[in-house]
């Protein structure tokens, strides 16, 4: 009898520490961003409408942006080397990576470096599509990847 206990608070045990990691991994170190109206782009002020967006205190990577602009304050900004946006929690339904990286590798969006080096070793990034949507992450800088 004393298997068959063992056996259940064994599974019992796992099933809640998986459901605590999945928590943790999805949902727990995230946070909603305040609005922005705008963003900082060295000495460039590009007005923001609709901003929706989520960061994390616990990695520098973890922040996610969907907003619209006007293309056109973009223009003249450096472009990076190379842009990945990493997936975003599924409650976050505005910032879809798969969508983007094929936009992206499609050159259907236009790519631009907002900050350079913002964090250590982690570049700020912006996807804008001619009809202004945009979406901005944190990715490694170029020389961290591959």
């Amino acid at each position: 009898m004393s298997g068959k206990i063992f056996v259940i608070s064994s599974g019992l045990f796992t099933f809640a520490f998986a459901c605590c990691l999945y928590y943790f991994q999805v949902f727990a170190y995230y946070e909603e961003s305040e609005p922005l109206s705008y963003l900082m782009v060295g000495t460039r002020t590009i007005p923001v409408t609709n901003y929706r967006g989520i960061d994390s205190s616990s990695s520098g990577l973890k922040l996610r942006g969907c907003f619209e602009v006007n293309p056109s304050d973009f223009v003249g900004l450096p472009k990076p080397e190379k842009a990945t946006p990493l997936s975003a929690p599924f409650w976050f339904r505005c910032f879809d990576h798969k969508i983007l990286q094929n936009a992206i590798d499609n050159e259907k969006v236009n790519v631009y470096l907002l900050v350079k080096n913002e964090k250590d070793g982690i570049d700020r990034i912006a996807a804008v599509f001619d009809s202004g949507k945009a979406f901005q992450w944190r990715q490694l800088n170029t020389k961290f990847q591959d």
